[in-house]
């Protein structure tokens, strides 16, 4: 049976977000003020946090107060700031599946997120996708890898995962899964063929 092919969406899926300036401006805030907040609280926000408590807890680095309303409109921003797709991964993503690949995502995402993921087109080449923020754990968590494949059925040794973050893939590596460091949309493909062709 072919393996499966598990892939990371941020930074691997789609490219890195251009929509921190824009929410930084809607708050009143400078980037450099607003950014390390963004950041810092994101795992939080990963494993569950609602999305108005990720939006407080970011603009109290800048003195600003969320309601509902304006959590919504950052949230909205936020969403769309990550939907932004790498042409050539996505039609890899197609090639593989065109192939009878088994694909799956893994990837640390609020809910909010998640739920506009599975609508967008590339999200079809999946057989199951799978959010942080739906199961309160993330990568590198061993137990997140673990309910990867509880939802597969598979073995760890079964399936390869490709995401761009060392940690990340030293956390499968670690759980006994084979792991890619994400380059390139070119630089993977001959790595799955070795992958495919050992398994």
């Amino acid at each position: 049976m072919n393996p499966w092919l598990v892939f990371d969406y941020g930074g691997v899926i789609s490219l890195h977000t251009q929509a921190i300036p824009a929410m930084a401006a809607r708050v009143g805030a400078t980037l450099e003020a607003f950014e390390p907040g963004y950041w810092s609280e994101r795992d939080a926000y990963d494993r569950g946090c609602p999305d108005i408590d990720y939006w407080r807890a970011v603009c109290a680095h800048v003195g600003v107060d969320v309601d509902s309303a304006l959590s919504d409109e950052l949230t909205r921003l936020d969403i769309e700031g990550w939907l932004s797709t790498d042409d050539k991964t996505v039609k890899l993503l197609g090639q593989l599946a065109g192939m009878g690949a088994r694909l799956a995502l893994l990837s640390n995402a609020p809910s909010s997120f998640g739920r506009v993921a599975e609508r967008q087109p590339w999200a079809e080449r999946f057989t199951h996708l799978v959010f942080s923020g739906d199961l309160r754990l993330a990568k590198p968590d061993a137990e997140f890898y673990a309910a990867l494949f509880g939802k597969l059925g598979a073995r760890a040794a079964d399936c390869l995962f490709v995401d761009d973050r060392q940690v990340n893939v030293d956390g499968a590596l670690a759980v006994g899964m084979p792991a890619h460091l994400w380059t390139s949309a070119d630089e993977l493909a001959t790595t799955l063929v070795r992958f495919a062709t050992c398994s």
